[in-house]
């Protein structure tokens, strides 16, 4: 036994020195960055992925985390978050919960990630994840495609926890889904399209109110619930960049865009009325080249807040 624990040590001293190295084309991924874990009623936003589909170098896929003293809350869990988690200094050992907005395979594609990585690298205890309908067929398969790694993993010589491993999964209906030690999440019903389920969430804690989009077209729910909050975390993509598209562009393209998606028109509309404190713009495809546009798009239709444009490891 002697032997197993100090080959365990290895493997764990390996993954640490390792753990600092930033993934390539990240933004303030200096090993040098502090971790965001802090006093028990103070609350950090850290922005791990403000991409979509398209592999952009620096941009991973939509993960978002909520750091509460030492918990933290991850919101959707697109492609590269534990990398970003890592360069983050965040625990890799799994979030407090972790929140599903919809089951895009964007905001999806890192789930197996968190699952099996924070087991790899010691959780023993199951995972909370949050999310619609459909999340625990997704997490079932997710356990059937890796069958074979999990039996080598906790019947082999790396000794993993036979039960670290697991999940618990919660398909959730609008409301209420988590409130424990000051921190509140409240799930609220956007409209993307044809999914038939796809939420946005509302997180209350000792000391900020903050709300994450998700991917919606604009929602009366979203916007009643980002009333007065201190953030607002958004979705949004440059309705002058569609319109210069409509001669050449698909006709199902731009129908797509208007039933799944918010124009930064749209948007200067809802935080013009809904009025939070700061707007962080993310899961933003033409942020290269419409940044600016955007924001002078939002700001005319009369907000008067904060206006950031989100990178990776951003904190708030």
């Amino acid at each position: 036994m002697m032997h197993l624990r100090s080959g365990r040590r290895f493997l764990l001293s390996i993954f640490c020195m390792f753990a600092g190295a930033p993934l390539s084309g990240a933004s303030h991924s200096s090993p040098q960055v502090q971790s965001p874990l802090g006093r028990a009623d103070s609350t950090v936003i850290v922005l791990l992925g403000t991409g979509g589909p398209p592999p952009t170098p620096d941009a991973a896929g939509p993960a978002t985390a909520i750091v509460v003293g030492a918990r933290v809350f991850l919101f959707d869990a697109g492609a590269g978050v534990m990398r970003r988690m890592t360069a983050a200094r965040l625990p890799v050992t799994g979030p407090t919960a972790t929140f599903i907005t919809h089951l895009h395979s964007d905001h999806t594609l890192g789930l197996p990630d968190v699952i099996l990585t924070t087991w790899v690298v010691g959780r023993k205890k199951p995972l909370e994840v949050f999310g619609p309908h459909g999340l625990q067929s997704m997490t079932a398969n997710i356990f059937a495609a890796w069958k074979e790694d999990i039996d080598i993993r906790s019947k082999g010589l790396e000794h993993a926890s036979p039960t670290g491993y697991a999940v618990h999964v919660h398909e959730i209906s609008p409301g209420i889904v988590y409130d424990s030690g000051g921190v509140k999440i409240t799930a609220i019903p956007v409209l993307h399209g044809s999914w038939k389920e796809a939420y946005g969430y509302r997180i209350d804690t000792p000391d900020r109110s903050i709300v994450i989009s998700g991917d919606t077209r604009p929602s009366s729910a979203l916007q009643q619930a980002a009333r007065g909050v201190d953030v607002l975390i958004h979705e949004v993509h440059p309705e002058g960049f569609m319109g210069a598209q409509k001669v050449s562009a698909d006709t199902d393209r731009l129908r797509y865009m208007r039933e799944f998606h918010t124009s930064d028109v749209e948007l200067g509309r809802i935080v013009a009325d809904a009025k939070p404190k700061m707007l962080i713009l993310y899961h933003f495809g033409a942020r290269a080249t419409a940044s600016d546009t955007v924001v002078a798009t939002i700001q005319h239709a009369g907000y008067q807040g904060r206006i950031v444009v989100g990178k990776d490891l951003d904190r708030f």
